[in-house]
């Protein structure tokens, strides 16, 4: 992939290849109430900056209210050309206990939603997600979406957490998809275990989020003893499982001394080093970088500046290569290990 600023999912819609995640906005992510006022001036820094895609989900309470109050706020702004005009991405997720009787209306009551909250006439990239591939009708739904989509409320449509098996039906069965948001990371290597070359033969981008861990891969991390809960945050709940199934905390040390190496050379975070690895794989169209607000925003742009050598490739996959998991294809311990599971919320549109 080049290291250019922005990525073509198709030849007519290009997004920023650093995408602003949105999920820490949501109040229940555990972080307190979110500032609103700071949030939206955020959005406002990171679109001027060039990032310029904000990934969100019909799940995340508040996020697509609060997203829309920027896009009415700054719409004329982007209408005269003073700030970029932005892209946002959002998710469809169904409950799990709709799943065995979900039509097409459920699915436009989920579109028409986001559509509203959003204030916008048609969603940019819907992004499908099924909880439970016992349950048939995935490919059905996309069917549907697609139909919704020929009716001019959705631009693309793609799919989230979608592993090879599954996600190659769906593309036998004709469904038209330009990307597949997943967890890649330094920690996390399940896309290369046939997914990335899946969508390359698809014309089919990643959108990489998890890409530091939930920001265990941070200096802030390295060289402390290993933390113990309760955790700061959900995203910590979550990544510290798959910090575990990568090794323990040893190895992550390991991990994170090599990225600081890395980052000594180039005169950039751990962090960094850890993004622009992903950045870097051939299948990587996009890394999704968690932000309540811009305090991490300088250092996030120097990304596109930023190229890590043959030299530093090999010292991290040195370590990543001495991984222990997580096993199996995409988003499979999150739906068969318990530990796992234990930590996903199935039906919130209902709660």
């Amino acid at each position: 992939m080049s290291i250019a600023k922005r990525h073509s999912l198709t030849p007519e819609y290009t997004i920023s290849r650093v995408i602003k995640g949105c999920w820490q906005l949501d109040d229940s992510h555990g972080q307190g109430p979110v500032d609103q006022e700071e949030a939206l001036e955020s959005m406002r820094l990171y679109a001027e900056a060039g990032i310029t895609t904000f990934d969100c989900a019909d799940i995340y309470t508040g996020v697509e209210e609060l997203i829309g109050k920027f896009l009415r706020r700054y719409r004329g702004a982007m209408e005269d050309g003073s700030l970029p005009r932005v892209q946002i991405h959002t998710k469809c997720v169904p409950d799990l206990d709709s799943l065995p009787t979900l039509r097409r209306q459920d699915l436009e009551d989920i579109v028409d939603r986001s559509l509203q909250r959003l204030g916008v006439e048609r969603l940019d990239l819907v992004q499908f997600h099924w909880w439970d591939y016992a349950t048939p009708g995935y490919v059905e739904a996309l069917a549907n979406l697609q139909a919704i989509q020929k009716a001019g409320k959705i631009r693309e449509i793609g799919v989230t957490n979608f592993d090879v098996a599954h996600l190659e039906e769906i593309l036998q069965a004709g469904i038209t998809i330009v990307s597949n948001q997943v967890q890649y990371s330094a920690v996390d290597q399940r896309p290369e275990r046939g997914m990335a070359s899946l969508c390359q033969r698809w014309g089919i981008s990643l959108l990489c989020y998890g890409t530091l861990a939930g920001g265990l891969l941070s200096d802030r991390y390295l060289g402390v003893p290993e933390p113990e809960p309760p955790y700061e945050n959900r995203s910590l709940v979550k990544y510290k499982l798959i910090v575990d199934d990568f090794g323990g905390w040893d190895l992550f040390q390991q991990l994170l001394t090599a990225l600081q190496r890395i980052g000594q050379k180039h005169s950039a975070s751990i962090a960094a080093v850890a993004s622009r690895y992903i950045l870097q794989k051939n299948s990587a169209g996009a890394v999704i970088l968690g932000a309540r607000h811009a305090r991490h925003l300088p250092e996030t742009v120097r990304l596109h500046a930023l190229q890590l050598d043959e030299q530093d490739l090999e010292a991290i996959n040195r370590i990543v290569r001495q991984a222990q998991g997580p096993g199996g294809d995409i988003y499979s311990v999150e739906r068969m290990c318990q530990k796992h599971a234990d930590i996903m919320k199935y039906n919130l549109n209902r709660d």
